[in-house]
């Protein structure tokens, strides 16, 4: 049975519930004071409230010395570090903006938010977003394997492996795998454990007797390596923590990896800026096809673009022909010609190529149709020079060349289709193939070839694509057929037409060519 109370019984009980309720707000200079001192009238209160029966009773709390001690010790602040401290005011701000963003999604109803506003440069929220991000980053980078770490692993591979009598290749079974983590995870440690799982295992193609080649199995440990270190490098340049590069971004990125690249180290200073601008346009026209001005970053480690840029640091100079440095957009030898093509081009040395500049662009074999609709779908409208002035400048011209050298890819011919589409309709019809041909006719006959009639050639044009619409061929179309870039060349360039028109005799010669060799 309940012991009676008096009044004096019950006030203890009501204090209690009051700072039970009451939110903990301590001052700045005693963090700790008031929160002990509730808590100890609460402790209190609880104690006479649980008293036993009239005839004994226990002493109040705030009686005993080593209460009254931990008090004291507690409420000067000197028990609490700068590290406490910063925790406990941190709680206080972090319950804050929690309260602060219920009491919003409160008022909003069912509506969620979509926008969220970036905090800005110097305030608090974006000193804290940019300190996690850099301890996020390095505890990623702490985790990946380092070139030590690589050699040791190939040479774990190499010694426990078996050699396949029929091929001489080095391979592992199942259980040579297992082997193999146990033996790389005692010498490297647990970072690359996650390299030895079963999933990763059934990846690879499997002989007879279940085994795979070690060598596969370390390209992959390799690549993966290298593609989480340049996300890693690539996110701690991202300003704005949004998964984006801007071209800025991207330029700081390529300028970081020049000295690490074996065909690239021996750059003249004076050229590493325009180097840098010509190397990231490419990410910037396979990476960004909307052309918003930024590339995602999982989009640039996933393009063919990374790993054209890394075999410069695969191989070396000396081992390279002058033919293969001027395939690779990213070598020396091919950024001094497209800068050398610009300055030839530019006749008035103003910096920008007028439609008249354009137009002696290899040797002139491109049209004045396809000429004048590049300037109207790609050329921005200049600020200077009057309001009609239209000149490209540098980067379009980045965009036209790689558009011309790939136009077997989708986005090199997406940006052609744009220049042939002269309606802007979104296909192409028997008349606009007539009308684009038309000036590669001329140049044909100008060349001296023999007559041609256009009619015929719209009709091959029309049997190499096979449209789903016989009446009009789409960017789909073009790019289903697998022969959009020969298309897009016969319609804009004689030599393209050339090209097609003698591509037996053409293949005939490379075969002779490949037989001499």
């Amino acid at each position: 049975r309940a012991p009676n109370r008096t009044a004096s019984d019950h006030q203890p009980d009501n204090q209690l519930q009051s700072h039970a309720h009451a939110p903990i707000r301590p001052p700045a200079s005693t963090p700790m004071s008031t929160a002990s001192a509730d808590v100890g009238d609460a402790g209190d209160g609880a104690s006479s409230a649980a008293a036993a029966p009239a005839g004994r009773r226990i002493p109040p709390a705030s009686s005993m010395p080593w209460v009254r001690n931990l008090r004291r010790f507690v409420g000067t602040g000197a028990g609490l570090g700068s590290e406490a401290l910063m925790e406990l005011e941190t709680k206080r701000i972090l319950l804050e903006i929690f309260k602060e963003r219920q009491r919003k999604s409160a008022e909003a109803g069912s509506i969620p938010s979509f926008y969220k506003k970036k905090p800005e440069d110097g305030s608090i929220s974006n000193r804290v977003q940019r300190l996690a991000k850099y301890r996020f980053l390095k505890k990623q980078s702490e985790l990946l394997l380092n070139a030590d770490d690589l050699d040791a692993m190939w040479v774990c591979l190499r010694e426990n492996c078996v050699i396949d009598d029929a091929t001489g290749a080095e391979k592992m079974n199942y259980e040579d795998f297992c082997h193999i983590a146990t033996v790389c995870t005692e010498q490297i440690g647990q970072k690359c454990k996650r390299f030895f799982s079963p999933s990763n295992f059934m990846k690879f193609e499997k002989d007879d007797s279940g085994r795979i080649a070690i060598l596969p199995f370390y390209l992959y440990v390799m690549r993966t390596v290298s593609l989480t270190q340049a996300r890693i490098d690539m996110s701690e340049l991202d300003e704005d923590s949004d998964g984006f590069l801007q071209p800025h971004e991207m330029e700081a990125y390529i300028r970081g990896l020049i000295p690490n690249l074996a065909q690239l180290r021996d750059m003249p200073s004076a050229f590493v800026q325009m180097y840098c601008r010509i190397a990231a346009r490419k990410f910037f026209f396979f990476c960004d096809p909307h052309r918003r001005g930024k590339a995602c970053i999982k989009k640039v480690l996933l393009s063919n673009c990374l790993q054209e840029l890394m075999e410069l640091h695969q191989e070396s100079e000396e081992e390279v022909t002058d033919t293969e440095q001027a395939e690779n957009w990213f070598s020396l030898t091919s950024a001094q010609r497209i800068c050398d093509m610009f300055l030839a081009l530019d006749k008035d040395t103003n910096g920008t190529l007028s439609k008249q500049e354009l137009k002696e662009y290899a040797d002139g074999t491109l049209t004045e149709i396809f000429v004048e609709r590049v300037f109207d779908e790609h050329v921005r409208r200049s600020k200077v020079g009057g309001g009609n002035s239209r000149e490209m400048d540098f980067e379009s011209f980045l965009d036209f060349v790689l558009a011309l050298e790939n136009k077997d890819t989708p986005e090199g011919l997406t940006y052609l289709f744009r220049c042939l589409d002269l309606n802007g309709r979104g296909f192409l019809t028997t008349a606009d193939i007539h009308t684009l041909f038309r000036d590669v006719h001329q140049k044909w006959i100008e060349g001296g070839n023999y007559e041609l009639c256009i009619e015929d050639v719209r009709d091959e044009i029309w049997d190499m694509v096979k449209p789903a619409d016989p009446l009009r061929i789409a960017l789909a179309d073009l790019l289903s057929c697998k022969q959009g870039g020969t298309i897009a060349s016969m319609l804009i360039d004689v030599r393209g037409f050339w090209a097609h028109d003698n591509r037996e005799n053409l293949l005939q010669e490379e075969e002779e060519q490949v037989e001499e060799a």
